[in-house]
């Protein structure tokens, strides 16, 4: 697919970014990782923070996901997902799972979630309860290390980061096939490197309804100390 930069925003540099997702209101949600450092909070294209809530220095903060009134956040080895309250970021409860928590997102009536395996789950909005799964295949080979997750409002399509890559896959999660790739090669510049990490970070750009506008995104990386609104095509 080819992708064109439209615009740039700034972005934190100390957040390890572990998860990006756009609300309706164009508020932008973050999670981010590393242990004694994870963290969720409300940011804007400004860079405005805002409801900044610390996780306990026991866990690693992963994905996290808009679903109605309720946020989740995954952490990555705990299997535990910490509910919370959409608009203060207030821990409301807590949900178990078996694995690793990756990358989450929400569609409809179902929420998203990986691993760090090519395996998708499909999870209760309201009791993170499995749903179901689909294996992820890309030519007709297994995938791995799917990451950071956007859904789409078609409830058929995901968009995923691939870690330790520059690729985006776009999943149909009807049949596990990747259906298109994004490489996003040489989007950092040689200025922003130096303490940058890998690509880890999609959210669709959102109308005033919350539906995904077609073919647009903000993308940014861990430590990156820039936020990228690109359109993909193809």
């Amino acid at each position: 697919m080819k992708t064109t930069v439209e615009a740039t925003h700034p972005w934190d540099r100390t957040s390890f970014t572990q998860g990006v997702e756009q609300a309706a209101d164009g508020r932008i949600l973050v999670g981010t990782g590393q242990y004694g450092e994870s963290r969720i909070y409300w940011t804007t294209l400004n860079s405005a923070q805002s409801d900044s809530q610390p996780l306990d220095e026991a866990f690693f903060g992963e994905g996290v996901t808009i679903a109605e009134d309720t946020v989740w956040q995954l952490t990555w080895k705990k299997q535990v997902a910490i509910k919370r309250d959409a608009d203060t970021l207030e821990e409301t409860g807590r949900a178990s799972y078996s694995g690793e928590g990756w990358g989450l997102c929400s569609q409809q009536d179902r929420l998203v979630m990986s691993n760090g395996t090519g395996r998708l789950t499909f999870r209760d909005p309201e009791t993170f309860e499995e749903r179901g799964s689909v294996e992820v295949t890309r030519g007709g080979e297994p995938v791995t290390m799917l990451n950071e997750l956007e859904c789409m409002s078609d409830r058929q399509t995901v968009w995923a980061n691939v870690w330790q890559t520059n690729e985006i896959y776009r999943i149909d999660l009807a049949s596990g096939e990747v259906t298109g790739v994004a490489d996003l090669s040489g989007l950092l510049p040689a200025a922003s490197k130096p303490g940058a990490d890998v690509l880890n970070g999609i959210a669709a750009v959102r109308d005033k309804e919350g539906r995904p506008v077609d073919g647009r995104f903000y993308v940014t990386g861990k430590w990156w100390d820039e936020m990228y609104e690109v359109r993909f095509d193809g």
